[in-house]
């Protein structure tokens, strides 16, 4: 399939109310509205092509640059590569579910995740969370070293309540996936949930909402899903 096929099939698949939804979550035209579900016919036909997910990112369609994640090869992108299609996510489900993801599959994720950590950007900051939480839920933990997972449960605490909206989102989810997903800290993020305590999230003209790691952390414990990985990130 190349890239007019793909752009006219994403716009066949559009619906209304999905793209009313993409739009109140942030997202701006030009996109369809096409449910993620909706894609995968396309992305088995496809599989990986990252010539083609570059042209249909590149778009700025949303639904295009969602696409161009399933079907891109993270292996062969390059920080520069990464970092390019973070300066175009221009809301969060574009950093955290597009880009975030598709860095977790690569083999740089975790240099790249920790320059974004650090960069005092909203987005980028969220991304680098967000994938150390794709890394996490999907990796085992031999993967990672204890002290610097255990170096990030400390950054959150100290910081997360002075950081931008999305940032807070992400360092929460990151708190509760270390809770659940690795197991060498999983005492340690749940003192460091208990410490944070509630999280408060301002929206533009809506209430504020509140996140709370240490009960979403009990609640899958109860579940019995303590040391849950993922099989894969992308769909």
């Amino acid at each position: 399939m190349d890239f007019e096929t793909v752009m006219q099939e994403l716009e066949a698949l559009g619906k209304e109310r999905t793209k009313k939804m993409y739009l109140s979550n942030g997202a701006h035209e030009p996109l369809f509205g096409t449910a993620t579900g909706a894609m995968k016919p396309m992305s088995k036909k496809i599989k990986i092509n990252q010539p083609l997910a570059e042209e249909l990112y590149s778009t700025g369609n949303y639904d295009a640059m969602y696409f161009a994640g399933i079907i891109a090869d993270p292996k062969a992108m390059t920080a520069a590569d990464f970092d390019r299609w973070m300066d175009a996510a221009y809301f969060y489900m574009l950093s955290d579910y597009v880009v975030a993801v598709t860095l977790s599959e690569s083999d740089i994720a975790q240099e790249v995740a920790d320059k974004w950590i650090v960069s005092g950007e909203e987005l980028r900051m969220s991304a680098g969370w967000s994938s150390y939480c794709w890394l996490l839920g999907n990796r085992k933990d031999h993967e990672f070293a204890e002290s610097k997972i255990s170096n990030m449960l400390d950054l959150v605490k100290n910081t997360i309540h002075d950081s931008p909206e999305r940032t807070k989102s992400a360092m929460n989810n990151f708190l509760y996936t270390v809770g659940i997903s690795y197991l060498p800290l999983h005492e340690k993020a749940v003192e460091t949930a208990k410490a944070v305590g509630l999280v408060e999230i301002k929206k533009e003209q809506k209430k504020s909402s509140y996140l709370n790691a240490q009960e979403s952390i009990q609640k899958e414990i109860d579940r019995g899903r303590l040391g849950f990985k993922r099989k894969h990130v992308r769909c």
